[in-house]
């Protein structure tokens, strides 16, 4: 834990020099006394850093690909801040049971992007899943600034805005009806913040303007 403080440390020094100051917008709605799943729009591979700090001194884990891990001192760093493998090709039960083991005895809670990739905005089962399980609160968040490596050193041009939690109801059965319903109220809530940051602005994933 003591090395994930320090790193916060490292990194908010780096934002500061590299982007300049980060607007953060309603961060009393975040819950004091117990985890919550931290979800937002995956827009750019920094994001999560970005709500990491945005939550601080809560201590997240997070899901990361499999592909990450393959070297030892960057599988050793994304460890130690709170990153657990998934592989998308082949997922386990293990990408739902840890999360949920650590959000209900353990002291941190997690970042997740319930679309589950940069290049998609279609959100899936999983946040609703854990959420159920764990008996923790869901809580929206957007990112709005660069979304290209470049665009970064553009200075004090980015925004994370935290939105209201969002309770999974855990009686009767999880059906795709429900699903969908939390989705839909994950994604109105996504919508709602975004305009609250910048009614104008609009989220043009790079892969798709490259192709």
């Amino acid at each position: 834990m003591k090395f994930y403080d320090f790193m916060k440390i490292v990194i908010t020094g780096l934002i500061w020099l590299v982007t300049g100051r980060v607007r953060y917008m309603n961060r009393d709605r975040l819950p004091q006394n117990d985890n919550y799943i931290l979800v937002g729009p995956h827009r750019t591979w920094w994001d999560p850093v970005w709500y990491a700090m945005a939550a601080y001194p809560k201590h997240f884990i997070f899901m990361a690909k499999v592909e990450i891990f393959k070297h030892a001192p960057v599988r050793w760093l994304v460890t130690s801040l709170g990153a657990f493998p998934v592989d998308r090709k082949k997922v386990g039960p293990n990408v739902i049971k840890y999360p949920v083991k650590e959000l209900r005895k353990g002291n941190r809670s997690l970042i997740m992007f319930p679309s589950g990739s940069r290049h998609s905005a279609k959100l899936k089962s999983g946040t609703i899943l854990i959420a159920r399980m764990s008996g923790k609160a869901i809580v929206p968040a957007v990112y709005q600034g660069p979304v290209k490596f470049s665009h970064l050193f553009k200075r004090n041009n980015t925004t994370i805005n935290i939105g209201t939690p969002i309770v999974v109801d855990n009686k009767g059965k999880l059906s795709e009806e429900v699903i969908t319903k939390y989705n839909d109220q994950i994604q109105a809530s996504f919508d709602e913040l975004d305009r609250e940051v910048n009614p104008n602005w609009v989220y043009h994933d790079p892969k798709a303007q490259k192709k």
